[in-house]
C-alpha cells in the first residue's frame, strides 16, 4: 500500500485540436520526492505541468493527488501551487505583501497573513527585506520571494516550470542547493521541468525523461544517465556514444572509451585538453563519430594528434546495450 500523498498520473493526455502534446502518461510521483521532468523543448513536460497545476485542462485521464482525482478542481482547490519562470510578482506591492497576496483573497486579516508571510520569508533568507518593492531586487531575490508566495498556501506539491533560467550560472547553481534543502525541510513533493541535463541530476531523486509527448525513461538519476534504455535518453543525457554493434545500437559511457591495441579502428578528428581529462573525438570507418574522456596523465604518456590512425577499446561490461 503507498503512502498518503503521493501523485499519479493516470492515462493522461493532453490534444491540441490534431496535436497530441502528452499521449497516455501513467506515472507515480513519490511522497516527499524531488522530481526533474527532463527534456527538449515541445516535447510535453510544461503541459504536464499546467495540467497538474490546473492551468491546462485534461483531455483524458486523470490527477490524483493522495488517491483523490483532482482533475477538475480548481488550481486552488488543489493543494498544488506552481511558481512561474518570469516569477510574476506584483510590481506595486512590497514583499511581505505579495507574499501574503492568496491569504489577503481568502479573507485573512492582516496580522495572520502578515505573519505567515514572514514565517516563509524567513524560510527562503529574505525576511530582512520585506518591505522592498520588486524592483528593488535582484533575479534571484525576486526568485525566492516567488517561492515563499508559492509555499504560503502549504501545497502539497509544488510546481517549478523552469525556475533558474533567468539567473547568471554562479545564482544558478546556489538556487539549487536552496531549492533542495527547502524540499527536504518541507517533506513535500517538487516537480521540476527544465531542459538541462547537469540541473536534473544535481537536483532529482527521480528524472523523468520525456520526448514525443511520451516518458521515455523514468528511475533515479545516477540509473538514467549510466543506463539509457533508448538512443534517445542516451543522446540527450549526453556523455555517451551510440555505436552501431553486432547487428544492434549500443552505449558507451565517454569516460570508459580507450586507446587499445584491439577494439574498433577510427581515425583521431579533435583533441581538446580540459585541465583534468582530455576530450578525444574520433570518426570510426563506419562513419560513427564516437567520443573518449581520457585521464589527462594517460593522454600524455603517448600524446596523438588529429589526423591519425587509433584503436578505440572498453572494457566488455561497459557496452549497454538501447532498445530499439
Amino acid at each position: 500500500m503507498r503512502t498518503a500523498q503521493d501523485l499519479e498520473l493516470v492515462h493522461l493526455t493532453k490534444r491540441y485540436g490534431d496535436t497530441v502534446a502528452v499521449r497516455d502518461l501513467n506515472h507515480v510521483f513519490a511522497p516527499a520526492s524531488y522530481v526533474c521532468l527532463l527534456g527538449p523543448s515541445g516535447c510535453g513536460k510544461s503541459s504536464t505541468l499546467r495540467m497538474i497545476a490546473g492551468h491546462e485542462s485534461v483531455s483524458d485521464g486523470a490527477i490524483l493527488l493522495d488517491k483523490s482525482d483532482i482533475s477538475g478542481l480548481s488550481p486552488a482547490q488543489r493543494g498544488t501551487a506552481m511558481m512561474f519562470q518570469n516569477y510574476a510578482l506584483f510590481p506595486h506591492l512590497n514583499v511581505r505583501d505579495n507574499v501574503a497576496f492568496s491569504l489577503r483573497m481568502k479573507g485573512v486579516d492582516k496580522a495572520t497573513r502578515h505573519a505567515k508571510a514572514d514565517e516563509l520569508l524567513a524560510l527562503v533568507q529574505m525576511g530582512k527585506l520585506a518591505e522592498r518593492l520588486p524592483a528593488q531586487l535582484s533575479g534571484g531575490q525576486q526568485q525566492r520571494v516567488a517561492l515563499a508566495r508559492a509555499l504560503i498556501t502549504q501545497p502539497k506539491v509544488l510546481l517549478l516550470d523552469e525556475p533558474l533560467s533567468a539567473l547568471d550560472p554562479f545564482l544558478r547553481i546556489q538556487m539549487r542547493a536552496e531549492l533542495k534543502r527547502l524540499q527536504r525541510e518541507l517533506g513535500i513533493i517538487f516537480i521540476h521541468v527544465t531542459h538541462g541535463q547537469d540541473e536534473a541530476l544535481a537536483l532529482a531523486d527521480e528524472v523523468v525523461v520525456m520526448n514525443n509527448a511520451v516518458i521515455e525513461q523514468a528511475g533515479h538519476p545516477r540509473d538514467v544517465w549510466s543506463a539509457p534504455k533508448t538512443e534517445f535518453v542516451a543522446r540527450f543525457m549526453g556523455g555517451h556514444n551510440v555505436i552501431s554493434l553486432n547487428g544492434g545500437k549500443v552505449a558507451v559511457r565517454a569516460d570508459a572509451v580507450r586507446l587499445g591495441e584491439t577494439g574498433i579502428a577510427a581515425t583521431l578528428t579533435a583533441v581538446e585538453y580540459q585541465g583534468a581529462t582530455v576530450a578525444l573525438a574520433a570518426r570510426t570507418e563506419a562513419g560513427e563519430e564516437v567520443t573518449a574522456i581520457l585521464p589527462e596523465d594517460a593522454y600524455f604518456r603517448s600524446p596523438k594528434s588529429p589526423g591519425e590512425g587509433v584503436t578505440l577499446a572498453w572494457d566488455e561490461g561497459r557496452a549497454h546495450r538501447l532498445q530499439a
